[in-house]
């Protein structure tokens, strides 16, 4: 009997097909075995900084952060967190390279007083630990730039976090701007500020280094003029103004003596100007943004509506921009990106270099409302 053989084009076309079904059999089965991610460790260090209490609740609830510690070393204070919130008596440390050596975090949230940022910062860059700071990114330009110079050695993301980065009403007049509606800029105004710390009630905590010329370098010059400061810079991407100028003063000598309450600062820029108003001295919470171009102009109303109106038209226009999606709608979603490689900070409103050219902003500011004159900026070296 003859030996029955396969041609040599059939064989091939069968383990052709064989293979195609064994690859799509491995594909299918790496897809069902698949897991998400191990979410991202974090750890706090500091309470005396009030917008912690409304971080705690995220994070316990975000699904992909992990709160593993939590460093302070007023214990009364963490007693004080620790009820309400009804954390675990195990995530509190008094020390930080305890917490870090026994917790592990990926990243630190910092919630201290601004003057200790540098000090947190130079600690999480010698265990390889990224972080996050409340605003601003310091008190001195000299800090900032020993922050980039230290994040840069140690190969760490230092973010800064505003709330304003995450008002869609921001993002859109952005894109006003960007897609040519505005025209060219010509001026910008931002007002920022509420009432005053001790008028709304801030922690005692929170309102002792708020006031402390040492600790906060300023008073409302600098909590509520890096709003204005980051967004300017952003707008610009990353330009360094030609000169700043600015005023600032103590309206209200009995609550405030020893920083200012109320403020002006002109920040010039070669076709452009912007106006920061931060104050203590307002009689409502706000944060807003006025764009003004050749073409238009869109101010922001509140963190989710804007109003435009442009060239022709005799009446403003209120829009309600879409909600911003992730990573880019809030601080732990932006903070998860980073760390996992989806997205480079460079030139936006957290990022490290954007923050520098903002400290540049306020200390000039700070040495004007000191002196009365004009400060000239050039750009800072890389």
């Amino acid at each position: 009997m003859n030996d029955f053989k396969l041609p040599n084009r059939t064989i091939l076309h069968i383990i052709s097909v064989l293979f195609l079904v064994s690859a799509a059999t491995i594909s299918a089965t790496a897809q069902n075995n698949s897991e998400p991610p191990a979410a991202i460790r974090v750890a706090v260090v500091g309470l005396v900084h009030g917008h912690v209490a409304g971080f705690l609740p995220a994070l316990k609830s975000h699904p992909e952060i992990q709160l593993v510690g939590i460093e302070e070393t007023d214990t009364g204070l963490a007693d004080k967190y620790k009820n309400q919130f009804h954390l675990d008596p195990n995530l509190f440390f008094t020390n930080i390279d305890a917490m870090i050596q026994q917790t592990h975090p990926q990243a630190l949230l910092v919630y201290t007083a601004i003057s200790d940022h540098r000090k947190v910062i130079d600690i999480a860059a010698a265990h390889g630990i990224s972080v996050m700071v409340e605003k601003p990114l310091a008190t001195t330009l000299e800090d900032a730039l020993a922050i980039r110079k230290t994040a840069r050695e140690h190969h760490i993301q230092v973010l800064v976090n505003y709330e304003t980065t995450w008002y869609s009403s921001n993002r859109a007049a952005y894109e006003q701007l960007q897609q040519g509606k505005l025209g060219e800029l010509h001026k910008v105004i931002f007002r920022d500020g509420h009432q005053g710390p001790k008028e709304i009630g801030v922690g005692p905590e929170f309102l002792r280094w708020l006031t402390d010329p040492q600790k906060n370098r300023a008073g409302a010059l600098f909590d509520f003029g890096c709003y204005g400061a980051d967004l300017v810079t952003w707008l610009m991407h990353g330009e360094t103004p030609i000169s700043v100028t600015a005023v600032a003063q103590t309206d209200k000598p009995n609550l405030y003596p020893h920083v200012d309450d109320d403020a002006t600062i002109i920040v010039r820029y070669p076709k452009m100007q912007a106006v920061l108003m931060p104050s203590w001295d307002w009689s409502f919470n706000v944060k807003d943004m006025a764009l003004y171009g050749t073409k238009g102009s869109a101010v922001t109303v509140g963190p989710d509506q804007l109003q435009v109106r442009y060239e022709g038209q005799g009446r403003s226009t209120l829009l309600t921009p879409p909600p911003l999606i992730a990573p880019q709608d809030d601080s732990l979603h932006y903070l998860v990106a980073v760390l996992r490689g989806q997205l480079v900070p460079k030139r936006d409103l957290t990022a490290l270099d954007t923050n520098i050219i903002v400290m540049q902003i306020l200390s000039a500011a700070r040495d004007s409302a000191r002196t009365g004159r004009t400060i000239l900026l050039k750009p800072l070296p890389e």
